[in-house]
């Protein structure tokens, strides 16, 4: 059917992301996932030559050249201009071969159009496969992100648990997303995940079960190419810790869903890809956190463990489960440590005085400690690893310290909930929630603010020794696996 060029213009601002560095509105989704999403469309849906491109598009006379204005780049991430250049060609060819079968159609070679047509979409697609597999995109620093955790990373994953308490599928939750409602993050908006997709300049990992409950078996290619979430609020290293939510996806069943990804993976990318693609893919893992409360209430786990046996066997048993993501392919690491997680409001609640639980964050840093050691071990048994420890304790610490430096105003209340320091109750829809989320530290009883999570991002991305250790993640990126 025939488009005019504004049609086609509109076809092309519908399909390219409408997200740019300074808005408030969503997250950046990956350059590659887009470029491909729309060469498909038209490859299927094949639109006319036009006769003739508006001035503004400043095409040379004489050239084949697209009706394509530079002003789309907007719609891209803005280190990726290579994504825009490909898109151009990829007009620039698809153009040429529905000339070539316009002419073949004039001619009357039916069959000889029919075996051009698979010929050129064949050989448009190799071609455009081979430039973008080779450039990955500018901004694209990896080629996914694997995420496995706890609420502080969890992108909705537990909204498809059908009787977990852990979920955040409710006001207030989201109200700074662009859509003001509740995406299944602990946050008013993005949480430390979206954030570290953003720096490695791919779309935000998805949680796996909406990606498996939404699959069909008919996709021509793996959903998970770009990385995938396995976070789950409630999640601890140990099985059971989530008893008092009732369900969460512990962190044995999240390595069990990689290994699914993994599969999936080798059948769509042979095997040879899909252990380049992993090898070369980062593996962030933020989980401890309740397992240290779950120490904490427990008078029994107290009796037969000392706080150093337990974190221990922590970290031991964390050691096992990355063993066997490394035998998966998995080469690159980043940690993230225990906060000071006795400073989150519902531990504050605890206290007459609103302190900190100093018991609470003494176990925080033996963990720590322990985790440390533990992947200093790791690196001498399996020499081609690499890893980045991120000292979120240190940060966290000196949001609290010193939170003018950072633009807070509140320290030790939450955001969102009721009662004393707004840690009584949840963040809850008839909870209330402050004016100014950008002053405050931690959002609900136990979750940072979107502006805390992104400081913490910023703070470990690039960041010195003090805070990430042995590289930082824009070093480990960069490691050749």
């Amino acid at each position: 059917m025939e488009r005019t060029i504004n049609n086609l213009q509109k076809s092309i601002k519908g399909r390219l992301p409408r997200q740019g560095p300074n808005n408030k509105d969503g997250m950046f989704v990956g350059d590659r996932i887009h470029v491909a999403n729309l060469l498909f469309s038209l490859i299927h849906h094949p639109i006319p030559v036009p006769s003739h491109c508006p001035k503004k598009g400043k095409f040379r006379k004489g050239k084949i050249r697209p009706c394509f204005h530079t002003s789309y780049k907007a719609y891209l991430h803005p280190p990726s201009i290579k994504a825009h250049h490909l898109i151009r060609f990829a007009y620039q060819t698809l153009h040429r071969h529905l000339r070539e079968r316009e002419r073949e159609r004039e001619s009357g070679g039916d069959m000889k159009m029919a075996s051009s047509r698979v010929c050129s979409r064949s050989g448009f697609w190799v071609v455009f496969l081979v430039l973008l597999g080779s450039s990955c995109s500018e901004g694209q620093m990896v080629p996914a992100v694997f995420v496995f955790g706890d609420s502080l990373v969890d992108v909705g994953n537990n909204n498809y648990l059908p009787v977990s308490f852990a979920k955040a599928d409710f006001p207030h939750n989201g109200v700074d997303c662009p859509t003001h409602k509740p995406t299944g993050r602990f946050s008013n908006g993005k949480n430390a995940a979206d954030f570290l997709a953003e720096k490695l300049g791919l779309p935000t990992s998805p949680p796996y079960l909406a990606l498996i409950s939404n699959s069909s078996q008919s996709n021509s290619s793996s959903p998970f190419l770009t990385g995938v979430s396995f976070a789950s609020a409630g999640a601890g290293i140990f099985d059971g810790i989530d008893e008092e939510f009732h369900q969460a996806i512990p962190l044995t069943k999240q390595v069990d869903y990689f290994l699914a990804v993994h599969d999936n993976l080798v059948r769509h990318m042979g095997s040879s890809g899909a252990q380049k693609h992993v090898a070369k893919s980062l593996f962030v893992i933020v989980i401890g956190s309740n397992d240290i409360f779950g120490y904490s209430r427990s008078s029994d786990t107290r009796k037969q463990h000392t706080p150093q046996q337990y974190v221990d066997l922590m970290a031991s048993s964390l050691k096992d489960l990355l063993k066997r993501l490394h035998s998966y392919d998995a080469r690159k690491f980043a940690f993230a440590g225990l906060g000071p997680i006795g400073c989150c409001p519902s531990q504050r609640n605890q206290n007459k005085t609103a302190a900190c639980k100093e018991d609470t964050n003494s176990w925080a840093r033996m963990y720590n400690e322990a985790l440390l050691a533990m992947l200093k071990g790791l690196k001498s048994e399996l020499e081609e690893i690499s890893y980045s420890y991120l000292d979120t304790y240190t940060v966290l610490q000196n949001f609290i310290q010193n939170p003018s430096a950072y633009g807070f105003t509140e320290v030790k209340a939450a955001c969102c909930g009721l009662g004393t320091l707004n840690a009584k109750v949840a963040c809850l829809p008839i909870s209330e929630y402050c004016p100014n989320r950008r002053d405050h530290v931690f959002w609900d009883r136990y979750h940072p603010t979107e502006a805390a999570a992104r400081i913490m991002i910023d703070e470990v991305f690039h960041g010195s020794p003090q805070y990430a250790y042995p590289m930082d993640l824009q070093q480990l990126a960069a490691v050749q696996a």
